[in-house]
């Protein structure tokens, strides 16, 4: 078995790489640059192309698809937002069809965002939720919709709708905890909106989970049950043994998150209906358990 991974060198794309490799599945890296190792595979998302004799000479079962430009790394001015749907529509693209056209029967897993639902308010929505109205909803939409060659040409397809990931070494949490070990860390505003996360253990074995199991279209990449902002942040104060009882200052989560902390600030209650029903189990279900597991 080999598996074909974008953003290989990325906070998921590393975890589940190693997670791999250890299982003894032949790994696959699609490098933006000319390939120098016998497991790398050279394409270019901004001109939608991809070195399909590397790649089809790898008999490829499944394709992994998690490169786009980072949401939390600067400021979203003009020109960074084009460039993080861009590079969304345009590699997916390039990957949809390298998929139709690769032999056998690949499967993809194409990289998504629980940003799809918006600001849920109080609610919690799972996949059958709808589109939200706001600039990461609408990239999310085209950023899925640019996997359909790999759909018509019968392939099976999973969107991973990913929450906020549990990691110290990015995202969200990752980025928060120098605020948090500075004791200045507290809940975001009211701290009553929802947080959707993930452990990025639990990241990793959902990502394998579809592979392995027939499950298509949307899936939400989040523990059992949302939190809110409030009782996660306790949570993280409580592993650090830091006080919460302050609001983070706004300006340090833009410092800390850019424009990422306008999507963080808002409620995004996601259950993941798509896994519990198809009977994945989560080895950190609770907050507590997620952010323990980061062994910080």
């Amino acid at each position: 078995m080999a598996v074909a991974i974008t953003g290989a060198s990325g906070l998921i794309g590393t975890a589940l790489a190693t997670s791999l490799t250890a299982e003894g599945t032949d790994v696959v890296r699609l490098v933006r640059r000319p390939a120098t190792a016998p497991d790398e595979v050279s394409w270019d998302p901004a001109k939608r192309s991809v070195d399909m004799k590397a790649l089809a000479d790898k008999s490829i079962t499944a394709v992994v698809h998690l490169a786009g430009a980072g949401v939390g790394d600067r400021r979203w001015n003009e020109e960074y937002r084009r460039l993080i749907l861009s590079s969304r529509v345009d590699g997916t693209a390039a990957i949809a069809h390298a998929v139709a056209d690769l032999p056998g029967d690949p499967v993809l897993i194409s990289g998504s965002a629980i940003g799809y639902y918006g600001d849920t308010g109080t609610e919690i929505v799972d996949e059958s939720g709808a589109l939200g109205d706001t600039f990461l909803a609408h990239v999310v939409r085209d950023w899925e919709d640019a996997a359909e060659p790999a759909r018509r040409a019968g392939r099976r397809v999973a969107f991973i709708r990913t929450g906020l990931v549990a990691s110290s070494g990015g995202g969200a949490f990752g980025k928060m905890i120098p605020i948090f070990r500075k004791g200045i860390g507290g809940r975001i505003g009211s701290g009553k909106q929802w947080w959707s996360f993930i452990s990025i253990d639990d990241e990793v074995g959902a990502i394998k989970f579809c592979i392995h199991n027939e499950i298509e279209g949307p899936v939400n990449l989040v523990a059992p049950e949302p939190v809110t902002n409030a009782q996660a942040t306790k949570a993280l104060g409580e592993l650090l043994d830091r006080p919460t009882v302050l609001p983070v200052p706004k300006f340090a989560l833009r410092v800390a998150l850019g424009g990422f902390a306008q999507e963080v600030t808002m409620s995004q209650g996601v259950s993941p209906g798509a896994l519990t029903a198809a009977g994945f189990q989560w080895q950190h279900p609770t907050i507590e358990q997620a952010l323990a597991a980061m062994q910080l």
